[in-house]
């Protein structure tokens, strides 16, 4: 849309969030709720896999687990998710890094809030974190770097 048939239509906060609230919008999130289960079990599975059979350190095999599975949801994400996208692999990747490090910080920062604040138990709290984290963290890629929305 152009920002002369946008001004005509509304605010652009209206724009906007038109957008975001569309069909291809929902197609988008629910294709990255589906590799985001997918790269999380691939996660924890290699990261058993990795301390179990390779005798790694936790923290060490949890480090590569996590770059290993977030490599995974950006093949997904720049050729199925966001498909149609002009980002260019490299470039996209390393937006997609600094997203995930976005999501990390608020991951982190709200799971300690709930666990020393509420008396709910962590499991819960990291699901549920998850879920304020990885929507953020889609829309950040959406807009931002893929620029599908």
């Amino acid at each position: 849309m152009t920002e002369a048939a946008s001004a005509q239509s509304g605010s652009p906060v209206r724009e906007w969030a038109r957008r975001l609230i569309s069909r291809e919008a929902g197609g988008m999130l629910a294709r990255n709720t589906v590799v985001s289960c997918v790269a999380f079990a691939f996660d924890l599975a290699l990261l058993w896999a990795l301390v179990e059979f390779g005798h790694m350190d936790k923290v060490q095999a949890a480090a590569l687990a996590f770059v290993a599975a977030t490599s995974l949801h950006y093949a997904f994400c720049h050729s199925w998710i966001f498909r149609g996208t002009e980002r260019a692999l490299g470039s996209g990747y390393i937006y997609f890094l600094i997203s995930a490090a976005i999501g990390l910080v608020i991951t982190v920062a709200l799971f300690a809030a709930l666990i020393r604040w509420t008396p709910i138990n962590y499991l819960v709290g990291r699901t549920l974190v998850s879920v304020v984290a990885g929507l953020t963290v889609f829309l950040l890629n959406a807009v931002l770097n893929f620029r599908r929305l």
